[in-house]
């Protein structure tokens, strides 16, 4: 294990209603100092085709492009030592704030993207376990992947006109 790494601070504002929580970072989100860097992680397709509009490639345009659904976007961890991109590898973490997150917000529903994420929230944070869901990782890591899990999801939050509101 190396120096323990930083993850992001949150995406969101007065007009976020849903937080999608990840895990930590992978390596290339670090590298590109946004969340789902990877090209390969299904995240970004996977709410463009939720909401039938093209995803931006730059960090401000997918930046904006949430604002603009009303989500919000942060990772459970904080900062820990990680081997890799390996969730499994995560240790002496230090837990985000996420508690605060929510009663500081309109958020209502938080969307766990892995196994992770939502066992942490579980575990720090059992007073928002239900308004959480645990769906399945966008990993490229991922065989279980499942658009029709986070389209289902997205469609409690979004009911009308596919997340337009």
């Amino acid at each position: 294990m190396s120096a323990p790494l930083e993850g992001f601070q949150p995406v969101f504002d007065e007009k976020s209603r849903v937080l999608i929580l990840g895990s930590f970072p992978s390596v290339m989100s670090r590298a590109v100092n946004f969340y789902y860097g990877n090209p390969r992680n299904r995240f970004w397709g996977m709410l463009g085709a939720f909401f039938g509009e093209e995803v931006p490639e730059s960090a401000e345009g997918r930046r904006s492009f949430v604002l603009s659904h009303q989500i919000a976007l942060w990772d459970v961890v904080m900062r820990c030592e990680i081997v890799g991109s390996s969730d499994a590898s995560i240790k002496n973490e230090v837990t985000a704030d996420v508690g605060s997150l929510v009663a500081g917000s309109k958020i209502s529903r938080i969307l766990c993207n892995g196994t992770k994420a939502y066992a942490l929230l579980s575990e720090r944070f059992p007073e928002l376990v239900p308004m959480a869901s645990k769906l399945p990782s966008t990993s490229p890591a991922n065989p279980r992947y499942s658009y029709a899990a986070w389209e289902k999801a997205l469609s409690e939050v979004f009911p009308t006109s596919r997340g337009d509101l």
